[in-house]
């Protein structure tokens, strides 16, 4: 097992990576000191799945599950959805003593800790994740949220989850779409925060293809230690912690132009991190043989590296609503070579240029 705390004060709380964690969900609650009735929110393809061990594990520990089932998709994140959810805890009798755990990928643990951060005005929610995706990235830091048809995550807040538990055993029922779109959570960390992480990244492609357990264990470990490390020094994005947003501003505007449909996330993103080379490139703070390694890599994995065709004006739309957007100047992260990251600005129609002119 790897165990990573986040040190937020008192709000710090620990990431748990192991295999078959999932029996002992109740038990770490528990150790948190949570009470209440639990309301484990997931969708129907996990719940099939995992949540006979979750619910069974929680009522052994003397809790009350409630299973919330929201539909399955990045179309379903959305204020209707979440309305459900509060539906669901109101008819529950749910109180500030009781929590929410979140049983899922990037979308279940988004909306479910979005539905904790404002129920009664916040009750205390677990991060369960069973995607790569939201193991590595989207469980850890308190970022929760809803989508707007305008766009990606327009709405929601900071809510810290009291503790992470990453299943990497769940991995293994992960459709290899689902799971190669986490892959590219991955690579980003790699390219603007560790360059010997990207090596091993480089060095180790059968395995990541593979699922190689014990190889997941550790990627998992070191790409929620660098997050943990970001989200320490920066815990509500004023600074440091916008490098995790690499390749993040043009993969949110083509998930959103797709209708959340046509891209799953980490594929978004994986295009957004090729243009972000190539802007970096343009910039002078990457060189064009370290832009090619970091397209070879999220290629060899089976990632998408061309963008799709956009209308140039809907691109600048997408853009100009982006949460990064301050009056009209988006703050864009570039990656300094491998390892590392710089910072410039841009304005929505230079950013759409870039994707249509490729320069």
């Amino acid at each position: 097992m790897a165990s990573i705390t986040v040190q937020l004060g008192p709000q710090s709380y620990t990431i748990s990576i192991e295999s078959g964690i999932l029996a002992d969900v109740g038990e770490q609650c528990c150790k948190a000191g949570l009470a209440g009735r639990a309301a484990v929110v997931t969708n129907p393809t996990v719940a099939a799945l995992y949540a006979a061990t979750v619910t069974g594990s929680l009522a052994a520990a003397g809790f009350q599950p409630l299973l919330i089932e929201i539909p399955d998709g990045e179309i379903y994140k959305t204020s209707q959805t979440l309305n459900m959810v509060y539906d669901k805890l109101i008819e529950g009798g749910f109180d500030r003593r009781c929590f929410i755990v979140a049983l899922g990928g990037g979308v279940v643990g988004d909306l479910a800790g979005f539905a904790a951060a404002t129920f009664l005005r916040g009750i205390p929610f677990v991060q369960v994740p069973t995607t790569l995706l939201a193991q590595v990235d989207s469980s850890v830091g308190g970022k929760t949220g809803i989508d707007h048809p305008r766009g990606k995550n327009l709405i929601g807040a900071f809510h810290q989850p009291r503790l992470v538990l990453a299943d990497v055993a769940t991995l293994a029922t992960l459709p290899e779409r689902e799971y190669r779109a986490g892959l590219a959570e991955v690579v980003k960390y790699g390219v603007v925060l560790d360059r010997q992480f990207f090596e091993l990244l480089e060095h180790n492609i059968a395995g990541l293809r593979s699922r190689d357990q014990a190889l997941i264990v550790a990627v998992v470990a070191r790409c929620c230690a660098l997050k943990a490390w970001v989200v320490e020094q920066d815990e509500h994005e004023a600074g440091l912690r916008a490098v995790l947003n690499y390749g993040h501003t043009l993969g949110h505007a083509f998930e959103a132009l797709a209708g959340f449909d046509g891209l799953v996330h980490g594929e978004a993103v994986s295009i957004g991190m090729v243009l972000a080379a190539r802007i970096s490139v343009s910039q002078g703070v990457c060189a064009s043989d370290e832009q090619a390694r970091i397209i070879a890599l999220l290629a060899a994995l089976g990632l998408p590296t061309e963008p799709p065709v956009v209308g140039h004006d809907e691109l600048i739309d997408a853009l100009t609503t982006d949460k990064k957007n301050r009056a009209g100047v988006i703050r864009y992260i570039c990656n300094q070579g491998l390892g590392a990251h710089a910072v410039r600005e841009f304005t929505p129609a230079q950013l759409a240029e870039t994707c249509v002119t490729g320069r």
